[in-house]
């Protein structure tokens, strides 16, 4: 048998798994530019007018910002929790710890419209306890999305500190620092890969969630996945792939940006 055979094997089924991932991706691109008036095949030729359309209509144009809004603030508050409690479940032995780190990780496990069930129960039980209301306010998406970043974070900077080599750590104390200058110049440099991916990935998850939006956004508000789903239930044309390309570009653009301050390999 060639000895090449199974590196090209290797190298063919690799090419098609990429396929079979992006393909899907530069369809959808491509179907943004169509003129058809009714999505079909073959083009009848390309326009940008789907693009217009798209931002001329409110729903879309107000759930992208409230989208970027949640997810920016679930990715932020996951990062201000997630590292004190990783630090917390890596450097101190406690009783019910795992108990505690599969809670921090549960979302991740829990079917999204489970989840999103669960929590607007909880929203309207606490209100009629406390007559406090929580559902359909936006403090109550905000702290749904930061269940949704939060396991990120804590998933990917654990895992980061429990790679690290303590005895730097205990040399540094040894010379005079403190725990506040041991973290700062110490442990957050090396760590520093994870924050960025866990803030990236924490973004996305929260940017793309439908099934705790659909639940907990409030009235006169819409995300801009709800309002995907809501056009689709009447329209079939390019709209919607003009805005799944614009949601494309952002996360491409994001993990550019991100894998060009921190090799996004190095964070797991």
């Amino acid at each position: 048998m060639n000895a090449t055979a199974p590196a090209t094997f290797y190298r063919v089924f690799a090419l098609a798994v990429l396929g079979f991932i992006v393909m899907p991706l530069a369809v959808i691109v491509w179907v943004s530019f169509f003129s058809n008036k009714i999505l079909s095949f073959p083009p009848a030729g390309y326009t940008l007018d789907w693009y217009t359309r798209a931002w001329e209509r409110p729903e879309f144009r107000e759930g992208l910002f409230l989208s970027l809004q949640t997810a920016l603030f679930a990715s932020l508050s996951s990062l201000a929790i997630g590292v004190p409690a990783s630090l917390a479940l890596t450097r101190y032995k406690f009783a019910g710890r795992d108990i505690v780190t599969n809670i921090l990780l549960s979302p991740m496990v829990v079917p999204g419209i489970v989840g999103g069930a669960a929590m607007y129960i909880f929203y309207i039980e606490f209100e009629v306890a406390t007559e406090v209301q929580v559902a359909g306010t936006l403090p109550g998406l905000f702290a749904a999305h930061l269940l949704v970043a939060l396991p990120w974070t804590i998933r990917l900077v654990t895992a980061s500190l429990i790679g690290i080599d303590h005895s730097i750590s205990e040399a540094a104390a040894s010379l005079g620092a403190g725990p506040v200058t041991i973290f700062f110049r110490v442990v957050l440099p090396v760590i520093k890969p994870a924050l960025i991916a866990s803030a990236l990935f924490a973004f996305v998850a929260s940017f793309i969630d439908l099934e705790k939006s659909l639940f907990l956004v409030g009235p006169g508000r819409t995300t801009l996945q709800i309002a995907i789903v809501s056009y689709l239930e009447w329209n079939l044309d390019s709209t919607i792939a003009a805005v799944a390309t614009v949601q494309i570009a952002i996360i491409a653009v994001l993990l550019l940006i991100t894998n060009r301050y921190a090799q996004l390999n190095r964070a797991f």
